[in-house]
């Protein structure tokens, strides 16, 4: 199961938006995984003010990581041609990579984004 940057920022926040059939999913899941580049995206709405965590963003992935036993998913040259090769559906290049990820690895995602689906992932929010 891959998270998306907003199901990994409300998992984080205490579950958020996330229904409670998908707390008990995320819990019972083999693997629970987010791409790299939520990495890059919750540092840079941190720097540009768009959100604020009460620690440093490289501080707040690894207690993600620590507290949910996350693998953290590469944006390796697989992802990257991936990302590159998907149909002109989705134009924001960080959900790309991670619908990418999650296709490559047959993972489900967790996001309220339907735009996934069109590429013929299986969603729950």
């Amino acid at each position: 199961m891959l998270l998306d940057t907003c199901a990994l920022l409300w998992l984080g926040a205490g579950g958020g938006k996330l229904s409670r059939t998908t707390l008990r999913e995320i819990a019972s899941s083999p693997v629970l995984a987010f791409s790299a580049i939520s990495s890059f995206e919750i540092a840079q709405k941190t720097c540009s003010g768009k959100l604020r965590l009460s620690v440093s963003p490289d501080e707040w992935i690894r207690r993600a990581v620590d507290r949910f036993g996350c693998l953290v998913a590469p944006v390796d040259t697989e992802v990257a041609l991936k990302a590159a090769s998907l149909p002109n559906i989705h134009d924001d290049p960080c959900d790309r990579f991670i619908i990418a990820t999650a296709a490559l690895n047959n993972w489900r995602v967790v996001t309220s984004d339907s735009l996934f689906e069109d590429y013929g992932l299986k969603t729950l929010l």
